[in-house]
């Protein structure tokens, strides 16, 4: 037994794998079935389930006892197998009662299908005329035949419900006639409305299958491999399906509780839902199909193949079991934890452009092609031999794909190249480097550690030139006392990658980098020259101040001093010049000056902090008043002290010191 499983339903295949002689002893064949796994999932569901040449026809009788499997074509009119006709090969129609044969008699054409109207008792022949030929079996004799415009009909069918006997034609036609008048009642042109847009024909489509649904709906299939359901009031169908293997439409069934339409040719079988159109499930026998039959009232489907072996197949979804192999249901269930899938690594799905391109379309409908869904799966070593021929300069693009994906790997193994924003490269370079040596400890301390350069709240800071780091001010350069050495190492490494950037731009090869040892070889060298470069900064701070002040000492001489006259306001008292001019004389300094005399005068401390920054402490002017009321606060403490008395009386003399209680 295999299992396969397409859009979620599961199709298990009961006549699958290889079967045991009956020659073999039981001990041959235990040891056989603990060897091959095929032989050990086998189920003879039906013994000797096989015919001695191909089938074409396979039908199950209504009480659902019997199945029965021949050449052309056969009708059973009773619920049993007691009554039976054949149509043969060579014109002959055969009847068989339950014993056996009963009577044979021959029509004058060769017949390709027959069907039996009930009310009449009539059968209904057609084939290879014009005339569709009518035998009463309560007569025992032939009927007028009906006439009718085809020159040939392939199929036909009468509806179970009002018994309209259909017929379709070699010209793609569907004729359809009432049984009680004997006269034609409708015509429907099934080749025209077969073919749609997507659909490529070789040829005028003919009717191959034939299938009555209810009293109103039909199912035509065609020598094209279409499926067409209609409405018989109208004349056009409701649904076209395309079965894409361009393949005749062997036979059509209709699956009532899931409302499912079951097509087939010779290649596959699909079924698909008759209001949308939508795939169920489909799969492909390991035979040609001739015909499918599905048993009634059950999730059991099979099939008369162009070989003498016959499938059965069992669908869950479809339904149960059937009551003489109710045991399939408990052993599904045993087999759904290990399916076998359809897998298809050794094939190339293409579509029919692709066919096109490579010179394979008239491969569409053989057995090299499989349709599948909107193309079709070939052997991958015809694909390949196909696109060789096709395309003489496959070699040449192979050979640089290859040359391209080995640049690739060499340019893996160089200097990666950073992208570093346009604001503040340097400390983006900065980052990037802490982050290196972050992934480092990372592995080892197994922490996760972000990163700004990734950070949202601080890409404004890479990408606005207002937050562009001012390396020259005083503050940076005392924070950072090895600026100079750390920033020339990293201009050199920011003009190298500048340099590589441009080179892949060019794409030309890429300049070895400098190893990573050689900074870390030059730590030791910077902690040592640690008091040394601040001891210079502080230097060039200073040099740099004695300048600037005596630049605007300069200018401040080179300004010509203008009188002004200044208007007191009302209620104001004039004071003398010399707290206004000294103010005014005051807040031209600098910054630096006034804290230089507010530190004289004792109100400001710098001093300096240990990691190299300096801390300032204000101290305001008091009043008057608050001066006044400080030397009280002071003499009233004095005073109190004066006043204080001794406890040392309230100490109780049995207790040696300790207080009474």
């Amino acid at each position: 037994m295999q299992v396969s499983s397409l859009n979620e339903v599961k199709i298990y295949s009961l006549s699958a794998g290889r079967s045991l002689p009956e020659w073999l002893s039981d001990r041959k064949k235990r040891a056989l079935q603990k060897k091959d796994v095929d032989i050990r999932r086998r189920i003879e569901l039906i013994q000797d389930f096989e015919m001695p040449t191909v089938c074409t026809k396979i039908k199950v009788s209504r009480d659902g006892q019997y199945i029965m499997a021949v050449v052309v074509t056969f009708e059973i009119l009773s619920d049993d197998y007691s009554k039976i006709v054949f149509l043969q090969c060579g014109r002959f129609v055969e009847f068989h009662s339950q014993h056996g044969h009963y009577y044979r008699t021959r029509i004058p054409k060769f017949g390709r299908d027959f069907s039996y109207h009930y009310p009449s008792c009539d059968l209904y022949f057609v084939g290879a005329s014009s005339e569709v030929y009518r035998l009463n079996l309560e007569q025992g004799r032939f009927l007028n035949s009906l006439q009718t415009d085809a020159s040939e009909s392939n199929v036909c069918d009468i509806n179970p419900v009002h018994f309209l006997f259909a017929m379709g034609t070699a010209e793609g036609k569907v004729e359809c006639w009432d049984p009680r008048t004997r006269n034609r009642v409708g015509l429907l042109d099934c080749a025209l409305s077969s073919v749609t847009a997507d659909t490529e024909i070789d040829g005028l489509p003919s009717i191959s299958a034939l299938k009555f649904d209810g009293a109103l709906n039909m199912a035509v299939g065609t020598s094209t491999g279409q499926v067409l359901l209609y409405d018989l009031r109208s004349s056009n169908p409701l649904i076209v399906k395309d079965h894409h293997y361009g393949l005749p439409i062997k036979s059509i069934q209709f699956q009532h509780q899931l409302d499912l339409i079951i097509s087939a040719d010779s290649r596959i079988i699909k079924m698909w839902n008759k209001d949308t159109g939508k795939i169920f499930t489909s799969m492909e026998p390991e035979y040609d199909i001739n015909d499918v039959c599905l048993y009634p009232d059950s999730g059991m489907l099979m099939t008369a193949n162009e070989a003498p072996k016959m499938n059965i197949y069992y669908i869950p979804v479809l339904g149960p079991a059937p009551k003489w192999c109710s045991f399939l249901d408990n052993l599904t269930e045993e087999l759904e934890e290990n399916p076998e899938s359809t897998v298809y690594d050794d094939y190339k799905f293409v579509t029919r452009k692709d066919l096109e391109n490579l010179g394979l379309a008239h491969l569409i409908g053989s057995s090299l092609l499989r349709a599948y869904m909107h193309g079709f799966f070939m052997d991958i070593r015809l694909y390949h031999k196909a696109k060789m021929m096709a395309n003489p300069f496959a070699y040449e693009e192979y050979r640089r794909e290859k040359i391209r994906q080995k640049i690739e790997e060499t340019r893996a193994q160089r200097v990666q190249l950073k992208k570093l924003p346009k604001v503040n490269k340097e400390l983006a370079l900065k980052l990037i480097e802490e982050e290196e040596e972050q992934q480092v400890t990372r592995k080892r301390k197994q922490k996760n550690l972000s990163s700004l350069l990734k950070d949202d709240r601080f890409k404004v800071m890479f990408e606005n030139p207002d937050f562009q780091v001012d390396e020259q001010s005083e503050e940076f350069r005392l924070l950072n006392p090895l600026v100079s050495k750390i920033s020339e190492k990293r201009k050199r490494k920011l003009k190298i990658l500048e340099e590589l950037e441009a080179q892949e731009q060019e794409e030309e090869e890429e300049p070895e980098g400098k190893a990573s040892d050689a900074e870390s070889s030059e730590s030791s060298d910077d902690e040592k020259g640690w008091v040394e470069e601040v001891r210079k900064q502080r230097k060039l701070l200073r040099q740099e101040e004695k300048v600037k002040r005596q630049e605007r000492f300069k200018e401040d001489q080179q300004t010509l001093l203008k009188p002004q006259f200044f208007e007191i306001k009302e209620g104001e008292e004039f004071r003398s010049f010399k707290d206004s001019a000294k103010k005014q004389k005051l807040m031209k300094k600098t910054l630096g000056d006034r804290l230089k005399l507010e530190e004289k005068l004792g109100t400001l401390n710098v001093s300096d902090t240990t990691v190299g920054s300096k801390q300032a402490t204000f101290k305001l002017k008091k009043s008057e008043q608050q001066k006044k009321q400080q030397e009280a606060e002071k003499q009233h403490r004095q005073e109190r002290k004066t006043l204080r008395r001794s406890a040392s009386h309230l100490k109780s003399k049995r207790g040696r010191g300790r207080l009474f209680h």
